[in-house]
């Protein structure tokens, strides 16, 4: 990189630059950019729907809202559209990280400032959202581990990663993406109980590494055990290529605009191929179902934990479609429309997302504490963990029109506290606030 070029960020309906290279002494802008805080908040305030699900509707206990063979229309889309959130919260994670590198952090302050929001986030994960996931201090479950564990550790590793060229960073990225998979025929054997073998140190790693979905004990049984939902394979990838995806942020708008569309477009039509191939990038391969539409659910139900290249392939790529189309002149809505109204409630969501996505678990988990009591539904499940919620007696939950009103609600409780965070943020620069 040249210094001395100008590079153009959007900012409301103007540009503003900042130089291709930052000096030591330069400090971060305050502006935004509302393209990424719009598609931020959108897949926040989704991600809070698959949230009220969970606690809210009464076939969450069941089965798998995904599965051809059980679900219907409503609710499979109702689960899939939430596939979105996850892969673009990390990937977005990384292009704002490369963003504040671009606003004037030396890599040295960069790289301190992810190795502790890192560890703060980890903490956060086995803690306060534990807390918020299960309302139970049960000491048999010690962590579960989600996004935000994931997203902890990559910040961790992406603190050395940001030392290497830009190239080698996004190579690393793809690379782990594209190649994973690769890696679905190694399986260690999952802990069953009491009564089965307690997994040994190296399988224990490999479950934090790359098999989701998994419970093993910390020591031997009866110790505390770990819930294992998102491994690090590829997460760390998706935040690594969403670092080097932040280069196209030093282009001007016309120029972005045609690669983020290339790079969209070119990741929907790799999905569309490889998933019909059927051979390479999801270990549960598509099937023909009792209709025409329940395969093509069959087809678009790919595998998240861990995320497969076609899961990421399908949720990444119309996200950058959306990011290009949410900086485009038609997407600027007049700010008295409705639209308008709306999107900019949204960028509010996105602009504070840590501080909504703890938030939201604790509210949607109190809507349905509130429901269930109201209308004479077991409620001892609502405070204990989620290894015992499958043996939750039957009569809870409620039908899917009451997790929508239930998640509208929940959206409209939130909104006042996060519009008054965000105004916190905006006017003030106390170093605390980086880490909410």
């Amino acid at each position: 990189m040249n210094s001395g070029v100008e590079r153009s960020v959007p900012s409301e309906s103007k540009l503003e630059t900042f130089p291709d290279k930052p000096s030591g002494s330069a400090r971060p802008g305050r502006y935004r950019i509302d393209s990424i805080d719009l598609l931020r908040g959108i897949v926040m305030v989704i991600m809070m729907l698959d949230h009220t699900r969970d606690f809210v509707h009464n076939a969450a206990l069941q089965f798998n809202p995904v599965d051809p063979t059980r679900t219907n229309v409503a609710l499979f889309f109702t689960r899939w559209v939430t596939h979105f959130c996850a892969p673009v919260f990390v990937f977005l994670a990384g292009t704002g990280t490369f963003l504040q590198f671009a606003r004037g952090k030396s890599k040295r302050e960069l790289s301190q400032f992810l190795i502790k929001r890192g560890l703060w986030l980890i903490l956060l994960e086995i803690t306060v959202i534990r807390l918020g996931v299960s309302f139970s201090f049960d000491p048999r479950l010690l962590a579960i581990l989600q996004v935000i564990w994931v997203i902890g550790v990559s910040m961790i590793l992406l603190a050395l990663l940001i030392h290497l060229p830009l190239r080698v960073i996004g190579v690393f990225g793809v690379g782990l993406i594209l190649f994973h998979n690769l890696l679905d025929g190694f399986r260690v054997q999952s802990w069953l109980g009491p009564n089965s073998p307690v997994p040994g140190l190296g399988a224990k790693l490999w479950i934090v590494l790359h098999q989701g979905f998994e419970v093993f004990p910390v020591a031997g049984f009866p110790s505390p055990v770990v819930f294992v939902i998102y491994p690090l394979i590829p997460w760390v990838g998706v935040m690594a290529a969403g670092y080097a995806f932040g280069f196209f942020y030093q282009k001007d708008y016309l120029t972005r605009r045609r690669l983020l569309i290339m790079v969209g477009v070119f990741a929907v039509a790799a999905f569309v191929i490889l998933r019909a191939w059927n051979a390479y990038g999801d270990p549960d391969p598509w099937s023909k179902q009792r209709s025409g539409l329940f395969t093509v659910l069959s087809f678009l139900n790919t595998t998240k934990y861990p995320p497969s290249l076609l899961f990421l392939l399908m949720t990444l790529g119309p996200a950058i479609l959306a990011l290009a189309w949410f900086e485009s002149s038609s997407s600027q809505p007049e700010a008295s429309s409705i639209w308008g109204k709306l999107r900019k409630a949204i960028i509010v969501f996105g602009r504070v997302p840590l501080f909504f996505y703890v938030l939201q678990w604790f509210t949607a988990h109190l809507i349905s504490v509130g429901l269930h009591l109201t209308f004479g539904k077991p409620v001892a499940w609502l405070f204990q963990t989620p290894l015992e919620w499958p043996n939750t007696p039957s009569g809870t939950g409620f039908n899917l029109g009451v997790v929508y009103l239930s998640w509208i609600i929940g959206i409209l409780l939130l909104y006042p506290a996060c519009k008054w965070f965000a105004g916190i943020k905006q006017r003030r620069r106390d170093w605390w606030l980086s880490y909410l």
